[in-house]
């Protein structure tokens, strides 16, 4: 069974539409979550945690809101920013810029103890049995808070990015939640979008679409 790490029971569904009925469950655990200017190191130390408290194969997702314009921001502190400036200052910050263009990316960090064989994964590069896109050094995080697991040799995570370009707006529509009303993608907000087109074109389910074709030969 997999453990999808989250409180939000919505995530999970979303997992169902692309893995096998009863193969994946919620599990809400309150990993630690680094600092890091990118989300993949986020993802794979929460991934490490969860495994090491779970004993079982688990996945992590960490997602954000990129503007281009802002070089990036507001990223991996999408959450922070949106809880300590809310997204109308967003906007209003972006609507000053030439360049309104955005992207909503995920990264998904799946753990099950093991190793892996290379694949062309566009976020695990370089030595992917050695997970080397797994993120900082665990010592340099804080030492000895992952128990007596080791920093020099640290468990393998892999890694899958889905990423759904688009510009910032006005916020418009009345559903989803977080930045998906100043969030427009092919002429709609997500915000404006149902369960169901959301779903289809969202960098949570891109992300899962590839860790599901991974997944089914693992």
């Amino acid at each position: 069974m997999l453990r999808y790490v989250t409180t939000n029971p919505g995530k999970v569904r979303e997992a169902e539409r692309y893995l096998p009925d009863g193969s994946v469950e919620r599990l809400d655990f309150d990993y630690a979550e680094v600092q890091a200017d990118e989300l993949g190191p986020i993802a794979a130390r929460g991934a490490r945690e969860a495994y090491r408290h779970a004993d079982a194969p688990v996945l992590v997702d960490d997602a954000g809101l990129f503007v281009e314009g802002l070089d990036g921001f507001p990223g991996p502190y999408s959450s922070y920013v949106e809880e300590t400036l809310g997204i109308e200052r967003v906007h209003d910050i972006a609507a000053d810029l030439d360049d309104r263009r955005a992207a909503f990316r995920c990264v998904l960090g799946y753990c099950d103890g093991e190793g892996f064989a290379a694949s062309p994964d566009p976020v695990d590069r370089g030595d992917r049995d050695a997970a080397a896109a797994a993120g900082p050094d665990e010592e340099g995080e804080g030492g000895g808070s992952d128990g007596d697991a080791g920093a020099a040799d640290p468990l393998p995570v892999k890694l899958f990015e889905g990423y759904v370009p688009g510009r910032i707006v006005a916020p418009r529509g009345d559903g989803g939640f977080g930045y998906d009303p100043i969030f427009e993608h092919d002429g709609e907000t997500f915000a404006e979008m149902d369960t169901d087109r959301k779903n289809a074109v969202s960098h949570r389910g891109r992300a899962l679409e590839k860790f599901a074709e991974w997944y089914a030969d693992r």
